[in-house]
């Protein structure tokens, strides 16, 4: 069966590939939602499936808890690297807002994770264990390292080999980053993302015969997919049981976010190649043919019960964004209800905490969610947006004259991936209309193309049919968040705090 490049259409950035027996692994960076780190699995590198998250929270301070209007956007978990050996999972990754590289290991994929830390902040960090039981990881932006650490992995290690292998020219805002290093036939090969002065970014190699020789290579692969001229770059390479050899990275997608692409490598002479340009359509031999996979995004009824630890272990594809607070949150098993409520107030949106969110799918998706105010207090809004820095959304309100529904977005400077930090200002409302009733079914429907990304949001009236509420609201992906737009059930108070709100019957759909 054949499969469209991104093979994922949706936002999985930085992603780290391993195989492990006839099971391909991957890591992916999920930055300031909870629980992170996600891991997916596949058996042909085309059809994914989540495994886990591998850990719950990251930090536990004012920022990772949305407190006093303190927020981690685009911080926390950065850039994955993935490796297994001698019988462990190992993740790393570098928290650029803790200044920490953190370290997560596992025996079992799908069970308990344990995290601690790597003394030192090692910027984008591959892990690397050699043929001879030492460990290294070369770091670093612009300027790429190799440092070899203690065995433990606590530390750098006293007096071991600590190097530039790696130095772009000058003048590169950028330069090299999500390096990832592999051996093969005795040699040692670096990919890296290449940010250019003309262009987006390309994948860029370099080769040695040691870790403590010259590196050379050159460009791997510069091709945009004829998308928005945004390059494929950042990723690694992993092969097959057969021996075949593949190389994974992401390419930006505007709003959508980083989606995953996968292409053939092969080594000629013992320099990597993949081609002039990213095939469109792929077919790979699959380990296990008859293997049904789960869905990356789904519908729910909120049917949940307590673990042991006394929490809930929601369907694999929901995240909060920052740290859940577990006393305002619960499900009503006998109505299948989601029930959120507030204790504090928030200015806005992007402070509301309990957000639950799951990613959007291009080119078009779509969610709907009915949602009851009848336990809401005066000045609360309930509902559902697409979720981006300057995100869009539709909600049940609650006034002085009773309930309405609203359309408020916050609106872009420009397209600019740069830039637009304001979480404090208010959105624009854009309508609102006033209601008998105080449950409403509403809608959002999201479109990624190569020229323009926007939300429309809709009421379900009682015959069924769809109206649509305020306007066609543009999206664009910025440095704020870093991650793609996403679905997102919220609700928060602006007045008295202390009320509820319930959603039931959420549906989500992938218009392909």
């Amino acid at each position: 069966m054949k499969r469209n490049n991104p093979i994922i259409n949706s936002d999985f950035p930085d992603p780290d590939i391993i195989r492990v027996e006839d099971t391909y692994y991957m890591a992916s960076t999920t930055m300031h939602y909870m629980p992170g780190c996600d891991i997916l699995r596949s058996f042909d590198l085309m059809n994914w499936e989540f495994v886990t998250h591998a850990y719950e929270t990251l930090a536990e301070n004012e920022a990772y808890q949305l407190a006093n209007e303190k927020e981690a956007y685009g911080k926390g978990m950065w850039a994955p690297s993935f490796c297994f050996h001698n019988g462990t999972f190992y993740i790393t990754f570098t928290s650029n807002d803790l200044q920490k590289t953190i370290l997560l290991t596992s025996q079992n994929i799908e069970k308990e994770w344990m995290k601690s830390e790597i003394e030192g902040f090692f910027y984008d960090g591959s892990l690397f264990f050699d043929d001879d039981e030492k460990v290294y990881m070369v770091h670093g932006q612009g300027v790429l390292y190799v440092t070899e650490l203690e065995r433990d992995l606590s530390k750098a290690k006293e007096n071991g080999l600590h190097r530039v292998i790696v130095k772009d020219q000058e003048g590169i805002p950028l330069g090299y980053e999500g390096s990832h290093l592999y051996k093969k036939d005795g040699f040692y090969y670096l990919f890296t993302c290449h940010f250019l002065k003309n262009s987006w970014k390309t994948q860029d190699y370099f080769v040695s015969e040691s870790l403590e020789k010259e590196f050379l290579g050159g460009c791997l692969i510069d091709d945009n997919m004829d998308y928005r001229k945004y390059g494929v770059a950042q990723g690694g390479i992993v092969d097959t049981p057969e021996g075949d050899w593949y190389c994974f990275m992401f390419q930006d997608r505007g709003a959508l976010g980083r989606a995953p692409v996968i292409m053939p490598l092969s080594f000629l002479n013992g320099i990597p190649v993949v081609g002039e340009k990213v095939a469109k359509y792929l077919q790979i031999p699959s380990t296990r043919p008859e293997h049904h996979y789960n869905l990356l995004n789904g519908d729910d009824n909120f049917h949940y019960e307590l673990n042991n630890k006394g929490r809930y272990l929601l369907k694999p594809w929901w995240q909060f964004n920052h740290n859940p607070d577990w006393d305002l949150i619960s499900f009503q098993k006998k109505e299948n209800t989601l029930s959120l409520m507030t204790k504090t107030c928030s200015s806005n949106l992007v402070f509301a905490k309990n957000t639950l969110t799951q990613r959007c799918t291009g080119p078009v998706s779509s969610a709907i969610v009915t949602v009851d105010g009848t336990h809401m207090k005066e000045g609360d809004l309930a509902g559902i947006s697409a979720f981006i820095g300057c995100y869009g959304a539709i909600a049940l309100g609650k006034d002085q004259n009773g309930y309405y529904l609203s359309m408020f977005a916050r609106v872009a400077s420009d397209s600019s991936v740069f830039g637009d930090f304001a979480y404090t200002e208010e959105p624009t409302e854009y309508e609102r209309i006033q209601i008998s009733s105080p449950v409403a079914r509403l809608k959002v429907v999201t479109y990624f193309s190569d020229h323009e990304d926007m939300a429309e949001f809709y009421i379900e009236e009682e015959n069924g049919n769809l109206r649509q509420l305020g306007i066609s609201h543009p999206l664009y992906f910025k440095m704020d968040f870093f991650t793609g737009c996403r679905f997102g059930l919220f609700y928060f108070s602006r007045q008295q705090a202390g009320g509820r709100a319930d959603f039931t019957k959420f549906r989500y759909q992938d218009h392909k």
